[in-house]
């Protein structure tokens, strides 16, 4: 495992960054927020490792890559940023083709929607899907490569489907004895671990290996854990390197600049999706179809009487088939909600309660593929508080975050 100390000079950081790379160096992302006093702000720049150029493109030199990124995989510049992949190419180095995650590599797809192999219309590059026939790269497709780039914004929540591409990369770069690099990006929701854990028995695409819903880690950080833990398929490890970013903390605020998903708009609907997103085990609109996607909740079947906030979901980017589409949904509305540090089983609870019809609620084996198994389902139809909920989770939580702290680089 090679990890890439950072440099003592930031002088000296910057002038080989321009030499290597033109002005492609400045990260502008925001990283400030008010009214958190308990979030601790970046007294320097935050640099993705996409920035750190000095420290990869060695690496890359004289080799045949392939590269598997979306819209966030950006060096980020003064004034804007560009694109991994173009930045590469315009420094000649040999990219035979790129791999796609869900959402495609544009990030224009909705969730789920399956992805065909196509052809980038900017660069030319072959566009291999991994959310479409095949979510792990075939021998054939990993043929003549000398390595494996891995540069993708996550959340850091365990149902978001990036961290399963890049473990199914690993074991398949780990199988064919191809080095992988992991660009490592910070954890929007990196500043706690919560939720329920996954159980072995109910692992899937939502979830391949037995962490937390919110597991507090960077991408770079949780492939190192892959690795370590000897989670890839057949106990193999991969050859795997991981440039850090520089500048952040887990305790820090970041906003991201760029939309990691068509359904994660902005700050609020990043914070609330670990809790809104079990919404998707259910027949619950969790506002998709809406300009206010993961910031409210609401279905045709919640009580009326209870509930005086309502919207209509229609088709829109990212969801051409919202759940509830053209139907009055009586819910919440979430989009002014104070920046959360935990997830909450309140809304779940709260909409199940208030649910009309209960045998429309639930969407048994989704819901158990989010939660992590078939015990949250029935905790919510017995009644159990949210504080009781939580309680059940707190065993398994100390025993991830004991794991975990063998891994952090921040």
């Amino acid at each position: 495992m090679l990890f890439l100390s950072n440099f003592k000079s930031t002088v000296l950081l910057w002038f080989l960054v321009l030499a290597t790379c033109g002005n492609e160096t400045k990260q502008v992302a925001s990283t400030t927020i008010s009214n958190e006093p308990q979030i601790e702000q970046a007294e320097k720049e935050i640099i993705v490792a996409a920035n750190r150029t000095e420290a990869y493109l060695p690496l890359l030199k004289g080799k045949k890559i392939a590269i598997v990124a979306n819209q966030t995989s950006v060096i980020f510049k003064s004034g804007g940023h560009t694109h991994l992949v173009d930045s590469l190419l315009s420094l000649d180095v040999d990219i035979k083709h790129v791999f796609a995650p869900e959402h495609g590599f544009r990030g224009d797809f909705d969730a789920g929607e399956h992805v065909n192999n196509s052809t980038d219309t900017k660069t030319g590059l072959d566009l291999i899907s991994l959310h479409g026939k095949n979510r792990k790269p075939s021998q054939e497709q990993l043929e003549g490569l000398d390595l494996v780039l891995f540069d993708i914004q996550d959340v850091g929540v365990r149902f978001y489907t990036y961290i399963s591409t890049m473990q199914l990369v690993m074991e398949a770069c780990a199988e064919k004895g191809i080095p992988v690099l992991v660009l490592d990006r910070p954890n929007p929701n990196g500043h706690y671990i919560d939720g329920p854990t996954m159980k072995a028995a109910h692992t899937s695409f939502l979830g391949m290996t037995e962490i937390p819903l919110v597991y507090g880690m960077t991408i770079g950080e949780y492939a190192t854990m892959i690795n370590e833990e000897m989670w890839l398929e057949g106990d193999k490890k991969a050859d795997l390197t991981v440039i850090p970013l520089e500048n952040w903390t887990h305790d820090m605020f970041y906003s991201l600049p760029i939309r990691p998903s068509p359904n994660l708009p902005n700050d609020t609907s990043i914070n609330l999706y670990p809790s809104l997103g079990l919404f998707e085990g259910t027949n619950i609109n969790a506002g998709r179809g809406t300009e206010f996607q993961f910031q409210r909740y609401g279905a045709s079947f919640l009580d009326s009487k209870v509930y005086d906030f309502t919207y209509t979901p229609k088709p829109n980017f990212g969801s051409k088939y919202p759940k509830e589409e053209g139907k009055l949904c009586y819910g919440k509305d979430l989009s002014k909600t104070e920046r959360m540090n935990e997830v909450t089983m309140d809304f779940i609870i709260d909409a199940y309660t208030n649910s009309v019809d209960k045998s429309k609620y639930f969407l048994t084996s989704g819901f158990t593929k989010h939660a992590g198994s078939e015990k949250l389902q029935k905790q919510i139809e017995d009644g159990l508080t949210n504080t009781e909920i939580k309680a059940t989770w707190q065993t398994d939580l100390e025993k991830f975050k004991k794991i975990r702290t063998k891994y952090l680089l921040y």
